[in-house]
């Protein structure tokens, strides 16, 4: 099944140092070493379009927990880890949690390169944060930037667009990514425009303002004449539910009109991000430690604790949405909050004695973080009915992870260990939600074409040898919310630029992984 969407087909594939040699009938030819994968698909490696791994590979290169579902390109996004003021640094520095690592770099650039080094088993790529250029020119406050401090930031996406950013991503749910107004964003994506780069965001809204956020982000794709994506499609919050229909028209109808719009997706009815997203976006303004000691003031907390109850259009407030029963606690800093991961907010409350609201700012208090939760939101109907959109990729929006060492220590989503196995399980094989070649398509060749990645995303020669080989009989899922740290299974072999990386299922202990650089980075160096 090679990428392109056309039917499966018998046949080989011959790998030569890095790239593919040749896919066919290749039974005369001859070679050092043959692997029989009969009874198996073997695809081009998927793409992840929506990868938190920049740190996780730090601490374990190998990326078993995507590796094990045949992701061979994790790509990073809505906030980057540069370009980085020294401010920055020693913020990061501070805030570290269970992977403690030394700050070698100060670019997006420098960072890639600096991972690679340390060895790698899959391939990266990374946006540039609107928020990280932002925070690095004006902190966290909630202002406009000045002329010059745009123009700044503006040569900040443009060194990083060099450098072979992806393009310019944003998160406008979180601070200070929320303080961004829509000009801002605009000037910015011109800047990745004018290396060929393209816009992705997680919008300003995906409930309340769903339709309104997507007006936004085709208005910003409009003005800056660049392509966009939403991140992690979804509608949150039941009484939002209907509006997917409304959003999936905006969508082919922009593009119909000549509008390269595009999105991704996981596949669950829960998203997982910070106890900031249940809590008004002014109080968190100057960063975490001016947020904890506004939550200690008693008029204050009263004040949050108010607007924490009430349905806002002005931020986007997920805990009221799930609701306390349905937030998930999964990771805490403070090891003293351990046992209260994999219970409700409304656990923890009932055994504290104090409101879902107070527990919530008690907790982001005592960990020193803005607190790791799944919030249940999304409807089961829409997530299918996503699936078999053509023009829907697929990101895990999770860390890949190893079911062994100091990642135990803290709970996660079941997503980091199932997204794409659970796509290909229970999704095309079980449900027939969507073909088995259409969804390769959009695992591979089509989130490809998105970023304007050459030679990836097809079984075709000349192409990388990013490679899978799955049994489609029994690929699944394993993780569950109760116990996420668990391999998905079905994923025999995967290559990653022509090298082995697991065989039978197992590790091989090779890391080839490379930078895969966007096309910024081509036109710097022509």
């Amino acid at each position: 099944v090679d990428g392109s969407g056309a039917p499966g087909a018998r046949g080989d594939v011959a790998i030569k140092g890095e790239r593919i040699a040749a896919v066919g009938n290749l039974e005369s030819a001859t070679s050092r070493a043959t692997l029989d994968a009969g009874g198996l698909v073997v695809a081009p490696g998927f793409i992840n379009m929506l990868s938190h791994s920049e740190t996780s590979l730090i601490q374990d290169g190998r990326s078993l927990g995507e590796l094990k579902q045949g992701v061979t390109l994790e790509v990073f996004g809505e906030g980057s880890m540069g370009p980085l003021s020294p401010a920055m640094k020693t913020e990061a520095q501070e805030r570290q949690g269970d992977v403690k690592f030394e700050i070698g770099w100060t670019s997006l650039g420098e960072y890639l390169d600096w991972l690679v080094k340390r060895g790698i088993t899959p391939n990266v790529a990374s946006f540039v944060g609107a928020a990280t250029v932002r925070v690095h020119e004006i902190g966290y406050v909630n202002r406009a930037p000045t002329p010059d401090e745009l123009a700044r930031m503006q040569r900040l996406v443009l060194q990083a667009m060099e450098e072979g950013a992806m393009g310019l991503s944003s998160a406008l749910i979180y601070a200070p990514g929320t303080y961004a107004k829509t000009d801002e964003l605009i000037a910015l994506a011109k800047g990745a425009a004018e290396y060929g780069g393209m816009y992705i965001s997680h919008m300003r809204s995906e409930g309340n303002r769903l339709v309104e956020a997507v007006d936004e982000l085709m208005t910003i794709a409009r003005e800056a004449k660049l392509r966009a994506e939403i991140y992690h499609l979804k509608a949150g919050g039941e009484s939002n539910w209907v509006k997917m229909d409304e959003v999936i028209r905006k969508i082919e109808a922009a593009r119909q009109s000549g509008l390269d719009i595009t999105a991704d997706m996981y596949v669950y009815t829960a998203g997982s991000t910070g106890l900031d997203a249940a809590m008004p976006t002014w109080v968190q303004e100057g960063g975490y430690k001016a947020w904890a000691e506004r939550l200690k003031d008693p008029a204050t907390r009263r004040k949050v604790a108010s607007e924490m109850l009430v349905s806002s259009d002005d931020w986007e407030n997920l805990m009221l949405a799930a609701g306390p029963e349905r937030t998930l606690l999964v990771g805490f800093k403070n090891e003293a909050l351990g046992p209260y991961i994999g219970k409700t907010l409304a656990d923890v409350a009932a055994m504290r004695g104090t409101s879902a609201q107070d527990t919530a700012m008690d907790l982001v208090i005592e960990d020193g973080s803005r607190v790791q939760v799944v919030y249940f939101l999304m409807s089961e109907p829409n997530t299918t009915r996503q699936i078999g959109l053509p023009w829907v990729s697929f990101g895990s929006d999770a860390s890949s992870l190893a079911a062994e060492g100091i990642f135990l220590k803290q709970s996660t989503h079941p997503r980091a260990y199932g997204n794409f196995a659970r796509l290909l399980g229970k999704y095309v094989r079980e449900e027939r939600a969507a073909s088995l070649e259409d969804t390769i398509r959009r695992l591979t060749s089509f989130p490809a074409a998105t970023l304007r990645v050459s030679d990836r995303g097809l079984l075709k020669p000349g192409y990388y040898a990013d490679i899978v080989a799955f049994d489609p009989a029994t690929i699944q899922d394993r993780a569950t919310y109760e116990q996420p740290h668990q391999y998905a299974t079905g994923v025999a072999h995967v290559w990653v630029n022509g090298t082995q990386v697991l065989k039978d299922g197992e590790h091989t202990g090779a890391k080839p992984g490379q930078v895969v650089r966007g096309p910024g980075w081509k036109k710097k160096a022509g």
